[in-house]
């Protein structure tokens, strides 16, 4: 696997401040297929230098020329596809089908989308006899996971290049090839020196040097809640902007009269896709209880389609896989009813977990409340449709959710009152364009489409 070793600032791939490297495991074979420098605060400092020196000339460029080069960068990730696709399969362990055409497809939709918005936004406005300017904030740091590696990366970058800042990429040390080959792309995509900068590191040190640094305007995080309010602690220190997409415990509400067998079904592939391993999953079926139990013998069924080791990879590395099979037994030891899957790994070699359902689950488990990440889906019953929305609204998330019904219309009423920022109504599918992100400790601000582009955006007003 081919990797650079070295940093990607101002335009250039220069040595890294220290010797020190990461190693990059395969999660399908354990083995170690790169090494990529583990950066320092000194790596950092260069990196936002560069960022905050070519600011001023990136922000007065145009905004028809910004969406040029982001429609460059769409091409230039476009022609990466496959390569990027077979990357993300050997660091992440997603599936190769399911890495060809989410992974590696969606960026590139939302890449183009944000060209598209910036050649069209509106900057400026005039209200009453006052101008209003829509600027850029600066410089910005941004921290990604390595779930969805490249979307994540796409989904910040984009929009931020789109508004005119600058960046300076922290990706997950998990994924950091596949940072590599966008910051490739941002070169083909002709991006002037220092309007895009890449630091590989640790969390802890990278990522903690970037969101600290005086340089840094405005943090964008996506990963844990623990992590995300530390930085909006670091952030509020300094009163700087942040942009946080946090965790999920997000419930898929069958209501009484909705086709249950497509919602099963549905709700059963949203959790298995990326292995559970989505912020935004799923996790928590509510049924009611005339039809409970036909719903577990659906969901049983449906989850037998789920071979590990062909639809469903490996998580990403050991301490994620131990994570997700501890939850497993906790479920087990706190009265949950496994009807498939189990803690138990199921295979020798990978970071496997196997598929696994839970029926007769209520809302005070352990698996009902936390976060889990990864393929664990937890079967609750609810007597009404208030009960239903009490169980969907007590978690400390809300981020996303389903909602079922015989009709769009008496599912949009319950949607309303779910605390959650976006809701899929019978099935609705993922819109790119959308504002993404959650209520309570789900985070704070919204990406993709304008919503997204507004995150890196502030206001001034001249009065005439």
């Amino acid at each position: 696997m081919r990797a650079h070793d070295e940093m990607y600032i101002d335009g250039a791939w220069r040595p890294a401040a220290g010797r020190d490297t990461i190693a990059v495991v395969n999660p399908a074979d354990e083995r170690v297929i790169a090494r990529v420098p583990a950066g320092t605060a000194e790596d950092v400092d260069a990196a936002v230098r560069a960022a905050r020196a070519a600011f001023p000339a990136w922000a007065a460029t145009p905004p028809a020329e910004r969406a040029a080069r982001l429609t460059a960068l769409a091409d230039a990730l476009a022609a990466r596809k496959d390569t990027l696709a077979e990357t993300i399969t050997a660091e992440l362990g997603s599936p190769l089908p399911l890495s060809q055409m989410v992974h590696a497809g969606v960026p590139v939709l939302v890449a183009a989308s944000y060209a598209e918005l910036a050649a069209r936004y509106a900057f400026e406005e005039r209200i009453g006899n006052s101008t209003v300017f829509l600027e850029p904030v600066g410089v910005v740091g941004a921290i990604t996971p390595w779930n969805y590696p490249l979307h994540q990366i796409v989904a910040k970058v984009a929009p931020a290049l789109a508004a005119g800042c600058t960046v300076v990429l922290k990706p997950a040390e998990d994924t950091p090839l596949t940072a590599q080959l966008f910051a490739e792309a941002t070169e083909a995509a002709g991006l002037p020196p220092g309007v895009f900068n890449l630091v590989t590191g640790l969390g802890p040190v990278a990522g903690q040097a970037l969101a600290e640094h005086e340089g840094v305007d405005l943090v964008s995080f996506t990963g844990s809640t623990a992590v995300g309010k530390r930085i909006g602690a670091i952030a509020g220190a300094a009163v700087k902007r942040v942009a946080l997409e946090l965790g999920g415990k997000s419930a898929n509400v069958i209501l009484p009269g909705a086709d249950l067998a497509k919602a099963v079904n549905v709700g059963i592939a949203n959790v298995m896709t990326n292995s559970g391993q989505t912020c935004s999953a799923w996790t928590r079926m509510l049924v009611d209880a005339e039809r409970y139990d036909e719903a577990v013998e659906l969901a049983a069924n449906a989850v037998t389609k789920y071979v590990v080791g062909e639809r469903v990879g490996p998580l990403v590395n050991a301490a994620q896989q131990a994570r997700v099979r501890g939850y497993i037994a906790r479920g087990v030891e706190e009265g949950a009813r496994l009807i498939a899957g189990g803690p138990d790994a199921p295979l020798e070699t990978g970071f496997y977990v196997s598929p696994t359902v839970f029926a007769d689950v209520t809302p005070d488990m352990t698996i009902a409340q936390e976060e889990i990440f990864g393929p664990v889906v937890s079967i609750l019953r609810y007597e009404d449709v208030d009960d239903a929305l009490r169980i969907a609204n007590d978690t400390v998330y809300g981020l996303a959710g389903a909602v079922w019904a015989a009709d769009d219309e008496e599912a949009v009423a319950f949607a309303r009152r779910m605390d959650t920022g976006q809701v899929d109504i019978n099935g609705g599918r993922f819109n790119p364009l959308a504002p993404f992100g959650g209520y309570k400790q789900s985070g704070v601000g919204r990406e993709l489409g304008p919503h997204g582009l507004a995150e890196y955006l502030q206001t001034k007003s001249l009065q005439f």
